[in-house]
């Protein structure tokens, strides 16, 4: 079970991952591992940080002091490239 402070921080919980992942797989059958469960919380953990940040950045260069969708869809495919 997650602890609260993972939850506060913002963090994935791992049943809804694996719950995503098991969306795309073509076998139901298909297993995820405990540490490639944990690396995929991590990865997308540290995505969604970048993604908020480039686009907190995209706004700062607007002159602008909230960041809406726009910004993060402006960034977006350099992010998915760079990823």
């Amino acid at each position: 079970m997650e602890s609260e402070e993972e939850s506060a921080r913002g963090g994935f919980k791992k049943e809804t991952v694996n719950k995503l992942l098991h969306l795309y797989f073509k076998d139901d059958k298909t297993r995820v591992s405990g540490d490639a469960l944990l690396l995929m919380v991590e990865m997308l953990k540290v995505f969604v940080r970048e993604a908020a940040a480039r686009g907190a950045r995209q706004a700062e260069t607007e002159d602008l002091t909230k960041v809406d969708v726009e910004h993060v869809e402006k960034v977006l495919p350099q992010l998915l490239l760079d990823f």
